[in-house]
């Protein structure tokens, strides 16, 4: 199939791809999604002034994150239930992201465990995203299973102390657990391409798509209730638990929703080696500000102490630049490798990490640079600009 020329391209692809429940589980925001509005208003407000005359005859896209060499200033992001977008989505993704030179941040409610996916990606960067559970001596032994399948770094989701409300998962019957409804079976029946090669083959190979790391003895399907208290997600977690993670973790350990700098400096205190600030992309608070819009704070408060990464809303290489721009490190992107997945699989990932590469690489030839990192030299800054008595303030743009 014919590659989709952008970002919009792929989730318009994907749109038709999935079910409505899922796509719009993938895709959308929470409440009003005011938040969603606000993340590409404001990265769309942000402008980089080209250099000119440069003459550089290439770029160099490599960046080092958390001690590791990337190909690009990108990671792919966890993503709940990815292995529901295409079969083995989790492998699928890992693969793409090992042929693009980047690491991949496994959840921990993927479909495929990590250890299958180790096994199906074996020269995969992979990463690995905590949802704390209530039993901690279970989460103690996932982080056992997941050192011996060489994870190199833990990401700690700490943005999502209780569900957030999204109330298109109810109005199209998307849960987890799975109900069913005659809505939600219309919606899977009027997609016979995902009904066929996704639910269809999980069935027959697995039975019905269980959450992969779960312990044994809780694993339930995605269409039952699983109480368990011990697999709870712990809506109670605490500075004093991630004290406690540094402590059984040896790797690298990230902080992931930090939208504040005085959580910055805790992070720090707590011994984390880096931090995502995050929105959760604008799926979590519909108050939350932009991610763009408090990173340089941020940055310039911890950035010489912990690596900082950023996400949310990204849909442009010139995206990934604003926020490297602004004091990032490198970028995560969710939804997108999810958009090329339902696109066309593994290669439809690939396809759209590439062309963020491409994009990234373009951008920084236009604004005459050689590297993201020099981004921070063509920030636009807008300031209110002190005017002399008796004459009205104003708007300065100011060139840094």
């Amino acid at each position: 199939m014919q590659r989709p020329l952008n970002a919009g391209g792929f989730r318009d692809a994907a749109r038709r791809a999935l079910p409505k429940a899922l796509f719009e589980y993938i895709d959308r925001g929470t409440e009003d999604e005011n938040a969603l509005r606000c993340l590409r208003n404001s990265l769309d407000s942000i402008t980089l002034v080209p250099r000119v005359l440069t003459g550089h005859p290439q770029r160099e896209l490599r960046t080092e994150i958390l001690g590791e060499t990337t190909a690009m200033p990108l990671v792919v992001a966890p993503t709940a239930l990815a292995g529901l977008v295409s079969h083995n989505g989790e492998i699928k993704l890992a693969r793409a992201a090992a042929r693009m030179g980047i690491p991949v941040c496994i959840s921990t409610q993927s479909i495929t465990t990590i250890e299958e996916i180790r096994a199906g990606a074996p020269g995969a960067s992979l990463w690995f995203q905590l949802y704390m559970w209530k039993d901690r001596n279970l989460s103690r032994a996932l982080l056992e299973r997941v050192e011996k399948a060489g994870v190199t770094t833990l990401v700690v989701t700490a943005d999502t102390p209780t569900s957030p409300k999204r109330e298109y998962n109810h109005r199209n019957g998307f849960s987890i657990p799975i109900k069913y409804s005659l809505r939600l079976g219309l919606d899977v029946a009027l997609h016979p391409r995902w009904l066929c090669g996704v639910l269809l083959r999980y069935l027959l190979e697995t039975g019905m798509p269980t959450y992969g790391h779960y312990p044994q003895e809780f694993r339930s399907a995605v269409t039952r209730l699983s109480i368990a208290e011990a697999v709870r997600l712990e809506n109670l977690l605490n500075w004093d638990d991630i004290h406690q993670l540094r402590r059984w973790w040896k790797g690298k350990l990230v902080i992931k929703g930090v939208l504040g700098v005085h959580d910055a400096h805790l992070a720090k205190t707590a011994g984390a080696d880096g931090i995502v600030v995050s929105a959760h992309g604008a799926r979590n608070l519909d108050i939350a500000p932009a991610p763009i819009d408090v990173l340089s704070g941020i940055a310039d408060a911890v950035g010489h102490d912990l690596d900082v990464l950023a996400d949310s809303g990204v849909k442009r290489g010139s995206d990934v630049l604003k926020y490297i721009a602004n004091g990032a490190r490198s970028v995560m992107i969710g939804r997108l490798p999810l958009w090329g997945l339902a696109t066309n699989g593994e290669a439809g990932a690939e396809d759209l990490l590439a062309m963020l590469r491409d994009e990234i690489d373009v951008t920084l030839t236009m604004l005459g640079l050689q590297q993201p990192s020099e981004c921070h030299t063509a920030l636009q800054r807008t300031r209110l600009t002190p005017q002399r008595s008796g004459t009205k303030s104003k708007f300065a743009e100011q060139g840094s």
